[in-house]
C-alpha cells in the first residue's frame, strides 16, 4: 500500500485568517492521524503565511506516524530541521515569494550543494528526499546526491489528466522504474486528488508516498475529513 501523509498547510492558512487558533492545527493534526493517514507533512515558509516555525516544533510531541518537512534549505530552515529531526525531510527549491511549489530540483546543475544538504540531514538520522520533474535526467542527478528518496512533481500530470489526456503519465511512469533501479524510494505530490489518485497509483511501480494538501482539504470541506482520509487510503490499498 502506498502510505497516505496529509499536507495541514492549509488548516494553518485558515488559523492565521482570523489570527487566533481555530482551526487548532495539533487537534487537527490529532485527528488525520487518527482517522488512518500514515503520515503528517508540514512546508514552512520564510514568511509563516500558513505553517509557522513555532508549529514544526509544537507538531514533533503531537505526530506519531511519519513526520514530513518540506522546504528550501535555507539557514533557518536546516536549524530547524535538525533541532526537530522529522522522519523526512523533502527539498523544494522554492522562491522566498512562491505562492507554491512550482518546479523541482535541477539535480545536475545543484549537485554539489545538495549532497551537502543530504549528508548533512543523513549524519542526523533523517531520510531525505529531493522534489523533481518527471525528467529521467534529473532522476539520474537525484541518485548522485545521496538521497533516500525522490518526490516526482505532480501538477503537470494533474492538469493534463483533468482534460482527459491519460498519457500524461507516461513520464511519471519511466521516471519511477529509473528511480527503482538506482534505489531511490519513489514519494509523489502535488494536486494530486481523489479524481487522480487511483490512476496515478496504479501507473506509478514502486510508489511508496504521497503528500496530499490543497485537494484533501478542499474535498474536506463538503465532506469531512474521516470520510475522504478513508477514500484515499481506500485507492491507494
Amino acid at each position: 500500500m502506498t502510505r497516505l501523509s496529509v499536507n495541514i498547510n492549509k488548516i494553518a492558512t485558515i488559523r492565521n485568517a482570523r489570527g487566533g487558533n481555530m482551526p487548532n492545527l495539533l487537534k487537527v493534526a490529532e485527528d488525520i492521524q487518527k482517522f488512518g493517514a500514515q503520515g503528517i507533512t508540514i512546508h514552512p515558509r520564510p514568511d509563516e503565511r500558513h505553517i509557522k516555525y513555532q508549529d514544526a516544533y509544537d507538531l514533533k510531541s503531537i505526530v506519531k506516524v511519519e513526520y514530513n518537512i518540506e522546504g528550501n534549505p535555507m539557514d533557518n530552515f536546516t536549524k530547524m530541521v535538525l533541532e526537530i529531526k522529522p522522519t523526512q525531510v523533502t527539498l523544494v527549491p522554492d522562491a522566498i515569494d512562491a505562492i507554491t511549489s512550482n518546479a523541482g530540483w535541477d539535480t545536475v546543475k545543484h549537485k554539489a550543494y545538495l549532497k551537502e544538504v543530504i549528508s548533512e540531514f543523513k549524519r542526523n538520522g533523517i531520510r531525505t528526499s529531493i522534489f523533481v520533474n518527471p525528467d529521467l535526467k534529473m532522476i539520474e542527478g537525484a541518485s548522485k546526491t545521496g538521497t533516500d528518496r525522490i518526490e516526482l512533481y505532480t501538477e503537470e500530470f494533474a492538469e493534463q489528466y483533468s482534460l482527459g489526456n491519460k498519457a500524461a503519465i507516461k513520464p511519471y511512469t519511466q521516471c519511477a522504474i529509473l528511480a527503482n533501479e538506482l534505489g531511490l524510494g519513489i514519494n509523489a505530490g502535488h494536486d494530486l486528488s481523489l479524481e487522480n489518485i487511483e490512476y496515478f497509483k496504479q501507473n506509478i511501480p514502486h510508489l511508496l508516498e504521497v503528500s496530499i494538501g490543497h485537494a484533501l482539504i478542499c474535498e474536506s470541506l463538503y465532506d469531512g475529513l474521516e470520510k475522504v482520509i478513508a477514500s484515499y487510503l481506500k485507492k491507494l490499498s
